[in-house]
């Protein structure tokens, strides 16, 4: 069956080792997922099925007990969230191999690093569709509707509108509004993040809380794309964070102040690598790929945030 013509020949490639490490893969792919790390994660593997279906117990309270007296039991009131598992994307290259000769080990570690980056690239992507969904939107809305329950960085309460452009810049009053509007809605304070597009990190800079707190240490940084912390939040950036253009042709970038249970990863499949020796191109087809699905789990528990592209 033919591959096509963009395998790496002795031209493009010289010479290669072709012993392709999975775990460089996996390395390389942990090492660029932003999103995916903050996010709810469920590991399906080994288990049939396309939908796993995620418990979404609705919040209880406490009942007076008299002595004497049977508890009061809670209500069986408990909702489900189905989450699909039809996202299967690979990374595939063909290394043609010069007989007894070896090549650069570099260049073997370019393609897994490349491999995980691009997995890496695609789970954030679709995390980052659904954060449009949040607070009651619609994801996938264009115009008028564009993130249309995304607020502006700026204050924190009013609605972005598409058909306007009223992104705003991050701010520090924007932050701690979006903050109360988690807590309204009895979001816990722990494993909340915001993460954020490049140009808003540079916004961030401006905020004192923001410089105040040491955020350059151990190279975490390098590895995440956590940039620093704010009122006990996480702050990452990401390339990955959407993009829009409102109806005026004006350009947008969204982030996301959130909870982890706000969205979840369901990988049935985790980054897997293979290698096959295609003897019409005397060389290794290595096909690096992932099985996954995404989903929102709790509605309430993050908020989009809307600021101007540049």
């Amino acid at each position: 069956m033919a591959l096509g013509t963009a395998q790496q020949t002795t031209t493009t490639a010289a010479k290669f080792i072709p012993e392709l490490w999975s775990d460089e893969v996996i390395a390389g792919y942990k090492k660029n997922l932003v999103l995916g790390n903050v996010v709810t994660k469920i590991n399906h593997s080994g288990k049939k099925g396309d939908t796993i279906h995620i418990p979404a117990p609705v919040r209880g309270s406490a009942n007076a007990k008299a002595a004497n007296t049977q508890v009061t039991l809670q209500g069986d009131t408990h909702n489900e969230v189905q989450l699909s598992i039809n996202k299967h994307y690979e990374y595939s290259v063909v290394i043609e191999d010069i007989v007894e000769v070896q090549a650069l080990q570099s260049l073997r570690r370019f393609y897994t690093d490349d491999a995980g980056y691009a997995l890496a690239t695609q789970v954030d992507t679709d995390l980052f569709t659904l954060i449009e969904g949040l607070q009651g939107g619609t994801v996938g809305g264009s115009g008028t509707s564009l993130f249309e329950k995304a607020k502006i960085g700026s204050d924190g309460t009013t609605d972005f509108v598409g058909g306007t452009s009223n992104a705003a810049d991050i701010a520090d009053a924007g932050i701690r509004k979006m903050i109360l509007l988690l807590d309204n809605a009895d979001v816990p304070m722990d494993n909340r993040v915001m993460v954020i597009p490049p140009v808003a990190a540079n916004d961030m800079l401006g905020i004192n809380r923001f410089t105040e707190q040491q955020f350059i240490g151990d190279g975490d940084a390098i590895k995440t794309g956590k940039i620093g912390s704010i009122y006990g939040m996480d702050v990452f950036v990401s390339s990955n964070c959407p993009s829009g253009t409102t109806t005026n042709s004006v350009a947008v970038r969204f982030g996301v102040m959130m909870h982890k249970d706000a969205l979840a990863l369901v990988e049935q499949m985790g980054v897997r690598s293979q290698t096959q020796y295609k003897q019409e191109y005397l060389g290794d087809l290595f096909t690096a790929d992932t099985l996954y699905g995404v989903g929102e789990l709790r509605d309430t528990a993050g908020v989009a945030i809307a600021v101007p592209a540049a």
